[in-house]
Parts: structure tokens; C-alpha cells; sequence
């Protein structure tokens, strides 16, 4: 197996810590970032047990932030930058936060793009490197038939389209570009309630990572393999 290097935001919960334990366990070299390093325990005990786990901390809604990290880390190569802090506040018709329908599209939307912008020459060193966007199926507007959560759909649906983009933009580099759906995933974001556990929705994302080639760039896939109507 060949050793990668892996670049993950919001890895301090959820999806984004299984995708560092599942790297990590491989003997990937794994890049974990965080908004806050003191609420992130569990990341930093991973991180203490595996040398080839490194912590960072960065508030993806800093555009600035992301630059000056990608400076920081300027001389490495990026094989697979997955795209994954998000946020979900709540909304309904008659009830939505203006402010925080400005930040989801801030963490959930803008963030993947910059990322792309900032680690562009870290992506460029690697044998067709892969950038991930953790994107859900509530972005679908097709497959949208109960309506509300104004705030987490469009946004995620604003991001499917910079996926769309940045997949025909950085076709000349040699990178595949997509855009993911864990599934329905029980964790703090997703609820208890959730059909599958974070490392069922991993394992299935990691192959679809493994599989993904500069052929299927742009498209909207979920954790099982199979593609999502727009």
C-alpha cells in the first residue's frame, strides 16, 4: 500500500475524526484540523498515539487562516484534502437567522473553495491528487421533497456547484474533485437517530475516495457509491 498524505478540517468529531482514525490506523501521514484545540480530546489522544497524526488549529470561516496554513505547510504534498467542517443551524419558514445563514455559507460553501485556492501547489506535487467536499444530500434539489432547513440546504447546495466548478478548473492539474454524502450518519450533527455509524459511512466514503479519477471529477456521489441527482 502506498502511504498518502492526508488533509482533513473539522476532525475533532464525527466524520472528520473517523476519516483521521481509519487514515491513521493505514500508516497515512494525516494533517487534522480544528477550530479549537482544547475541544478536541479525543483528536489529541489519537494524535498522541500515532506519530504520523498532526494537529493544527484553524477556524475554516478565516479566509486568511486557511492562507497563512497553507504557507506554514508550504513545502509538503497533499494527496487527498477532504473538506469536511461544517455547521448546521437549524431553520424553518418564518424562522431563520440571517446572520447565521451568512456563516453556514461562510464554513459550508466558501471554505472547500478556498481551501482548493490556498493548497493548490501542495495538490499540484501529488500523482493526481484528489480534494474532497463533504457535501449532503439535503443539497439536492431534486431530491428535496419535505422542504425547510433553508440555511443547510443552500448552502450545500451552493458548494455542489464550487465542486462543479473546481472540478472543470483544475482539470489541467490533474485533479479530481467531488463532491460526498456520508449518508445519514449518527453522530452530534447528524442525530441518534441516524441509519448508519460513522465507521460504516468512512469506509464507504474511503472507497469511493480510493476509486475517484480525474473521469467522474464533478460528480455528487454518497458513501454506498452510488450518484445523487443535483
Amino acid at each position: 500500500m502506498t502511504t498518502q498524505t492526508i488533509f482533513i478540517t473539522g476532525a475533532n468529531r464525527g466524520i472528520g475524526l473517523e476519516y483521521v482514525k481509519q487514515y491513521a490506523l493505514e500508516g497515512h501521514q494525516v494533517y487534522a484540523t480544528v477550530r479549537d484545540l482544547a475541544q478536541a480530546p479525543a483528536l489529541q489522544q489519537l494524535a498522541a498515539a500515532h506519530a504520523n497524526v498532526q494537529v493544527l488549529a484553524l477556524d475554516v470561516a478565516d479566509v486568511a487562516a486557511i492562507r497563512d496554513l497553507a504557507a506554514r505547510l508550504s513545502a509538503i504534498t497533499v494527496d487527498i484534502l477532504i473538506s469536511n467542517a461544517g455547521t448546521y443551524p437549524e431553520s424553518r419558514f418564518g424562522k431563520t437567522d440571517p446572520q447565521a445563514w451568512l456563516h453556514a455559507f461562510q464554513v459550508n460553501t466558501l471554505t472547500t473553495y478556498y481551501l482548493a485556492e490556498a493548497f493548490l501547489p501542495q495538490l499540484r506535487r501529488a500523482n493526481q491528487a484528489k480534494l474532497i467536499a463533504m457535501t449532503s444530500k439535503m443539497g439536492s434539489i431534486e431530491d428535496n421533497g419535505s422542504g425547510g432547513e433553508y440555511i443547510y440546504r443552500s448552502s450545500k447546495t451552493a458548494l455542489n456547484m464550487v465542486v462543479k466548478s473546481l472540478a472543470l478548473d483544475l482539470r489541467e492539474f490533474n485533479i479530481a474533485v467531488a463532491a460526498l454524502h456520508p449518508g445519514w450518519v449518527r453522530t452530534d450533527m447528524g442525530g441518534p437517530n441516524g441509519l448508519i455509524d460513522t465507521e460504516t459511512s468512512v469506509r464507504g466514503l474511503r472507497q469511493v475516495i480510493d476509486h475517484l479519477s480525474c473521469a467522474q471529477s464533478g460528480s455528487f456521489i454518497a458513501y454506498d457509491g452510488k450518484a445523487i441527482p443535483w
